[in-house]
């Protein structure tokens, strides 16, 4: 709301601004919060609701930044109408060209004239002629001509029936990818924790192919469909497939070839590095036949060592209001950390009060050092995080102020309430399925560009880097929600 309000007092931004003046959701996630606010750099406008301070500072930072704003909303005008002319119609126009109008703004400032259409069109050549003919129209066109078609649907089917099947459990090799999280995580952090020879183990024991392997199997628990990984009980041959929308997009494990291949170019600043057309979709139908829908071993084993992460997550404790999550021995328990009408927020058996202070309560004389407070081995345990990396990542998501409003509103609402908070409550109740589906995503455009994983300390900058992409994701949507309409949420009261 601070946001929008500022916005709607600066003139000339039209081009970047939605039909009643606050600005396009594509605005703020391209431009203005990457470019102008840059809340990594300003955490006072970081959080979802703004004190004084960070109302204060936001509205500087979009003021001092108002004429290159116009400037960019001048350029994308301009880029528009070169667009028309040159008949482009490859690609979103504000997808493509909103970072770029910010940077020609920053350098040129007001587009000129002449000069200004001819800067234009250079650009938008740049831009264009990088794909080398890897467009989505060129996708279309090679999986739709009918003769192809029937070819690469043998092939599909072909490569299907040929998956490896065993009766691997999803569990199997728990405790060693565990082993090898807290391993990256010490290794992050000075400690002298080997997590190299760790890692090269699992990759020659095929571990990630085995849970891969697993996940083709019905299970009772950590399937694919209970890892939101496909909407089956288990996964279904892929089809072919001719058309994609980034706004609906199937569940992982459920996308089309298509669907896979057409968010890889949507995806690729530079296309050129891409292999061509007819070996992008030869090879996604041997990659979708394979185990995690991915061909190499490494990323198979990370996206193993992620979902051993994902399924120790629980942002709102041990489980809020009749969830689970995952304890110390590997199983999931039911959470029963409710006193008083107030969650534990670290899912322990303490009184509210003792944990209200999100950091404390943890053993200060073990000296290590996670997320930024302290944090002893034998507390990890004994709070049912299970491991070094899930008290690590659910400590900073714990401190989230939107997962406080959640939690509060999961635990007072009445069943079956909707509305914004709900939807965010029902997502922290089984955090391992956003986590999985976004991890998943990234490791398939590494194997696409044929980038494994063979460092331990790459590793956890990834499986780590995604747990932060998540919890960001949240935070925009529960502030999306509230700027939307008022979320009536209970009132925390002190002890």
């Amino acid at each position: 709301m601070v946001l929008d309000e500022v916005w709607r007092g600066l003139d000339g931004v039209d081009a970047l601004s939605g039909p009643h003046g606050g600005p396009l959701r594509r605005t703020v996630k391209l431009i203005v919060d990457p470019l102008v606010i840059r809340p990594m750099q300003h955490p006072a406008c970081a959080a979802t609701v703004l004190d004084a301070d960070g109302v204060t500072l936001l509205t500087a930072l979009v003021h001092a930044r108002a004429d290159v704003l116009r400037d960019c909303a001048a350029w994308f005008t301009v880029l528009k109408q070169v667009r028309r002319a040159l008949r482009i119609t490859e690609g979103n126009a504000q997808d493509l060209y909103f970072q770029r109008c910010f940077e020609l703004a920053t350098v040129h400032g007001a587009p000129e004239g002449d000069r200004g259409r001819a800067t234009a069109e250079a650009t938008l050549r740049e831009i264009h002629e990088s794909t080398g003919g890897r467009t989505t129209a060129a996708l279309k066109s090679h999986v739709t001509e009918q003769q192809r078609a029937t070819e690469l649907n043998v092939l599909l089917d072909l490569a299907w029936r040929r998956r490896p099947l065993a009766g691997y459990g999803p569990r199997d090799r728990s405790a060693e990818l565990t082993e090898l999280l807290d391993a990256c995580t010490f290794a992050r952090d000075g400690d002298p924790a080997d997590a190299g020879p760790l890692l090269d183990d699992l990759i020659r024991d095929h571990v990630g192919t085995h849970r891969g392997i697993a996940l083709w199997n019905p299970q009772p628990a950590h399937g694919a469909d209970d890892l939101g990984l496909t909407a089956h009980p288990v996964p279904v041959c892929p089809s072919l497939g001719a058309t994609a929308s980034t706004a609906n997009l199937a569940l992982p494990l459920d996308r089309t070839i298509y669907e896979r291949v057409f968010t890889v170019l949507q995806g690729s600043i530079d296309r050129v590095d891409l292999p061509e057309i007819p070996d992008l979709v030869t090879t996604e139908i041997s990659r979708s036949c394979s185990p995690w829908g991915l061909l190499d071993e490494s990323l198979r084993v990370a996206a193993a060592t992620g979902c051993e992460l994902a399924l120790g997550l629980s942002p709102m404790g041990n489980s809020a209001a009749g969830g689970t999550a995952l304890g110390a021995s590997g199983t999931r328990t039911e959470s029963v950390a409710v006193e008083r009408g107030r969650l534990d927020p670290l899912g322990s058996s303490q009184p509210a009060s003792a944990a209200d202070g999100m950091g404390s309560g943890v053993n200060a004389s073990a000296g290590n050092r996670a997320g930024g407070y302290v944090v002893g081995k034998a507390d990890m345990k004994s709070r049912g995080d299970g491991s070094r990396a899930h008290e690590v990542v659910n400590g900073r998501w714990r401190r989230e102020g939107y997962v406080l409003q959640a939690r509060r509103y999961a635990v007072h609402a009445a069943d079956g309430s909707s509305g914004p908070l709900a939807v965010v409550a029902e997502d922290l109740r089984r955090p391992w399925r956003p986590y999985l589906r976004r991890l998943w995503v990234r490791l398939h455009g590494r194997d696409v560009r044929d980038l494994p994983v063979y460092e331990a300390g790459e590793l956890w900058d990834l499986l780590d880097g995604v747990a932060r992409s998540v919890i960001l994701d949240h935070r925009t949507r529960v502030r999306q929600a509230l700027t939307a309409e008022p979320v009536a949420v209970p009132e925390a009261r002190a002890s």
